[in-house]
């Protein structure tokens, strides 16, 4: 028996100890990050602050919605425009990559920074210039720039460095509104150009345009190339895709490789518009104006766009990891034999 007892007892042990090796949940992951961060109490009691005085003193403007709270204003400006409503789930991506970058963060030495508290200051600045003329976009971007200024302020120069990307993305929070005009308008003459030409000289479809409108020469099809479907959404989305993918696939490769990956996301989304105007008008040539307007208002084909994007940076991406940073060092040349 006691044999026995002493081989339960040897049995149970490991298999208790065993779960102390399990890796740490969430919530344990999160509450190492925690303790590893220090100030994380007065930088929170900092950010509440600089949240208030958006919330009370954020909007001077109420011709469109009325609220003194800058981030009621955006709530009204992402949800009449579908242009902007990207700006929406920015600060969650923010939140994502920060925490995918955790253990880079943890490890960086931390001492408060007074470069911080010039970006608090030039923020703040800023936003009273666009409280006072009545700009609110202003006072976005000084938010997003004094919540940047305040990890500085705590944690360093070196963590701001670290941290310029993700942060860099809270760009893609500015609202454009009525501003989107000045890049629809050429992203239309430009989409609708490449669409007529395609269809001239690859389909062989005669279609005759007229700055964003393009139609046949039949009179069995018309359309106008509208704001909406100007690609600007499509633009955005590639763009803050785009800038994703090259602070994360070439993290450790050249400026100039990220720069290359960023500038791509114009022609891609151009691509893709193009291709998903080229559809309506093999649809509307083939089966009239309905047709094409089916093709149009499909949910599904409304992500055509996406498709060339996707893949353009997927490929891209690839040369880019293949093609070295350096010149390849030569050869020295072979020793010349002896004259005998």
């Amino acid at each position: 028996m006691s044999d026995f007892i002493a081989f339960e007892m040897t049995y149970v042990s490991p298999a208790t100890a065993s779960q102390s090796d399990l890796p740490p949940g969430p919530a344990e992951e999160l509450a190492a990050v925690g303790r590893a961060l220090p100030g994380k109490s007065v930088l929170l009691i900092l950010l509440g602050a600089w949240c208030l005085l958006f919330h009370f003193y954020g909007n001077a403007t109420f011709g469109y919605v009325d609220t003194t709270s800058l981030f009621g204003w955006l709530n009204y400006s992402y949800a009449n425009s579908q242009d902007d409503e990207l700006g929406r789930f920015i600060p969650f991506i923010v939140l994502g990559l920060c925490w995918w970058k955790r253990d880079e963060l943890v490890e960086i030495a931390k001492k408060p920074s007074f470069v911080g508290t010039v970006i608090i200051a030039v923020a703040l600045a800023l936003h009273v210039v666009g409280f006072l003329v009545q700009q609110t976009r202003l006072s976005v971007v000084a938010f997003y720039l004094g919540v940047y200024g305040l990890l500085g302020c705590i944690w360093g120069t070196r963590f701001l460095k670290a941290t310029f990307f993700p942060c860099f993305l809270f760009a893609f929070c500015v609202p454009l509104g009525t501003l989107a005009d000045t890049i629809t308008v050429p992203l239309r003459m430009v989409a609708t150009t490449a669409t007529a030409w395609v269809s001239r000289y690859i389909l062989g479809v005669a279609l005759i345009q007229q700055g964003n409108q393009i139609f046949d020469a039949q009179g069995t099809f018309q359309y106008e190339v509208a704001a909406a479907c100007g690609g600007l959404r499509s633009l955005t989305a590639t763009l803050a895709l785009a800038s994703i993918y090259a602070f994360i696939a070439l993290d450790r490769d050249r400026a100039w490789k990220k720069v290359v990956m960023i500038l791509s996301a114009l022609p891609l989304s151009v691509a893709g518009n193009t291709l998903r105007l080229v559809l309506i008008v093999i649809a509307a040539e083939a089966f009239g104006q309905k047709a094409g307007n089916w093709v149009h208002d499909n949910s599904m084909l409304s992500l055509l766009p996406y498709v060339p994007a996707f893949l353009g940076l997927g490929a891209l991406g690839s040369w880019l990891k293949a093609k070295p940073d350096e010149p390849q060092p030569t050869l020295p040349n072979a020793p010349q034999p002896e004259p005998s």
